[in-house]
């Protein structure tokens, strides 16, 4: 598809708080070949029919109009991104857009080992992980499905394709805590960062309970007793949102995404859109901004740039998790794009 000319438009996406918003999290689909608890139902899940789905073509479309206000970094979510048939054809067009600095790729890594050829070639260097836990039993409890041995396939593959995939881990406190110190230990054996996520309110069945999660300074604690001192390292990037720290006795890093107990609104750099085409300006917002419109036979960049406008000047100070006034929103991860 060759590129399609846009204004030149020098004013960035600003909300009311003064935060220049960079990053663009782009769902692929809402399938996943997983049922993790803190995502989806354990039961049948209706998914949007193929046919609702942002083209690739629409994909770049998006992007092409949204790179000249500086949106210019972009991760691949789902659901579960590689059940979509050549997400690679996705990767090689937006890595041929001008302007784009980084595309990165969210996963499960169940079908990673088999793709991860084409995904490099086509571009992909940015790779993140989920890894909750090194036992079988634990994983089928957590996902309601087989396949640990794949995932750790997955996780091999990029490796020996001389990528730094991080890895990402939710705990939650009666299923998989004690796995804490053995995914340290394996992240750091490969010489990998492994970030550990809060669990957030979130989950399909809306079962969320806060004495389930872990928060990021109760895990240092524990893995402080188990490796000795943590330091902190620099932040360089306000808008990430993970906390790093170097254990003083050991080579490696730990990160921490305490977006409950530590939120980081006051940096957040982010936009969602969900695999239908519609912008969300928060994990937890509760409106939508319908981009199709603009996408169509007659694309429209201009106007999609105005949308996006509006949904970044309608994002909220902070997600307001334990506040009174919070309600999870009607979205659950996978229908929004982790």
């Amino acid at each position: 598809m060759q590129s399609i000319p846009l204004p030149t438009i020098n004013n960035p996406l600003v909300d009311s708080f003064q935060r220049t918003h960079r990053s663009l999290r782009i769902s692929v689909t809402d399938r996943c070949n997983i049922r993790c608890q803190y995502c989806m139902p354990a039961g049948l899940v209706q998914f949007l029919p193929r046919s609702q789905l942002l083209t690739y073509e629409q994909i770049e479309r998006l992007v092409q109009a949204l790179v000249p206000v500086g949106i210019t970094r972009l991760r691949l979510t789902g659901g579960e991104p590689l059940v979509r048939a050549k997400v690679e054809t996705l990767v090689k067009l937006l890595s041929s857009v001008p302007g784009v600095e980084s595309i990165a790729l969210t996963t499960n890594a169940m079908l990673l080992a088999e793709q991860i050829d084409e995904l490099f070639d086509a571009g992909l260097r940015n790779i993140n992980i989920s890894l909750d836990t090194l036992r079988d039993s634990v994983f089928k409890k957590l996902t309601r499905r087989d396949g640990l041995e794949k995932v750790l396939a997955g996780i091999d593959a990029a490796v020996k394709r001389g990528l730094k995939p991080k890895l990402n881990a939710v705990l939650l406190r009666d299923i998989n805590l004690e796995d804490a110190a053995e995914l340290v230990e394996f992240a750091l054996e490969r010489q990998l960062t492994i970030r550990f996520i809060e669990y957030m309110p979130l989950d399909a069945d809306g079962s969320w309970d806060g004495t389930q999660m872990i928060s990021g300074d109760e895990l240092r604690s524990l893995l402080k007793k188990r490796f000795g001192p943590m330091v902190m390292l620099d932040r360089e990037d306000p808008s990430r949102p993970s906390t790093n720290f170097s254990f003083q006795n050991l080579s490696g890093t730990v990160g921490f995404i305490d977006s409950v107990s530590q939120p980081f609104c006051g940096a957040c750099d982010r936009l969602r859109l969900t695999a239908e085409g519609l912008m969300r300006n928060c994990l937890f917002g509760k409106e939508e901004w319908d981009l199709r419109p603009f996408l169509q036979s007659e694309f429209n960049p201009e106007r999609l740039v105005e949308r996006a406008r509006e949904c970044v000047a309608s994002k909220f100070a902070a997600h307001g998790i334990g506040t009174p006034e919070f309600v999870s929103p009607e979205r659950t991860m996978h229908r929004i794009g982790g």
